[in-house]
């Protein structure tokens, strides 16, 4: 499942990815209700896991804003305030569940698992055809006709990005953030070079066709 975890302890929230990570999701963890909202209705989660206390945006104000602006997926609540008023408070402000810090993660999974039955949010498209390729996310692979292109986890992940928004400019920024982390001291040079790979392993030219290199900013794929 794709997740979104909100958490501004970098120790947890490290944890929580790695934990999650572990298990087969895909996780983007981001540290401020405010990154929250931007990510969420930016790309579909299935789940939505929400710090209540956290810098600039609180999680329970996000999750209101998520609410207000359409945002179907499911949204489970963690905090270390554990009255019966605050938690309707969160399950008011539009949460699905609530989980009080601090939990063990056999109890965060199957919550998690539960808010899965029901999300109402649609299941991604595990196969994505563009052009004359194919990119499988189960299997992490993808084929130009029936041949299969051996890329790296990153090169994978970066392609994977720009495919699932297809013609929306992703920022350099934005491709570090998803494939190396929050914390990473990547820089633009280094997406170029990835990116120099995925045309040539893929047998795009270096123009940018398909692939296309958007000055000052970052990337865009076009069929």
């Amino acid at each position: 499942m794709r997740i979104l975890l909100a958490e501004d302890d970098m120790k947890l929230g490290k944890l929580i990815q790695y934990m999650l990570q572990q298990k087969g999701h895909f996780v983007d963890w981001v540290t401020s209700g405010d990154m929250a909202y931007e990510y969420a209705m930016f790309d579909p989660y299935e789940i939505i896991i929400l710090d209540w206390m956290m810098p600039v945006e609180s999680g329970i104000d996000a999750c209101k804003r998520l609410r207000e602006n359409g945002c179907e997926s499911s949204i489970l609540m963690l905090t270390a305030r554990d009255s019966i008023e605050d938690r309707v408070v969160g399950l008011d402000g539009g949460a699905d569940d609530y989980l009080v810090k601090p939990f063990e993660f056999e109890e965060l999974f199957a919550r998690i698992r539960a808010l899965a039955r029901r999300t109402n949010l649609k299941i991604q498209k595990e196969t994505i055809a563009f052009g004359e390729f194919t990119l499988d996310r189960t299997q992490k692979l993808v084929k130009r006709w029936d041949s299969v292109i051996q890329l790296s986890p990153r090169e994978f992940q970066i392609l994977d990005l720009l495919v699932q928004n297809k013609g929306i400019v992703i920022s350099r920024d934005r491709i570090i953030e998803r494939v190396w982390g929050m914390e990473s001291e990547v820089n633009s040079n280094i997406i170029e070079s990835y990116i120099k790979l995925l045309r040539r392993k893929m047998g795009l030219d270096e123009t940018g066709t398909m692939i296309k290199t958007i000055r000052g900013i970052g990337y865009k794929l076009e069929e």
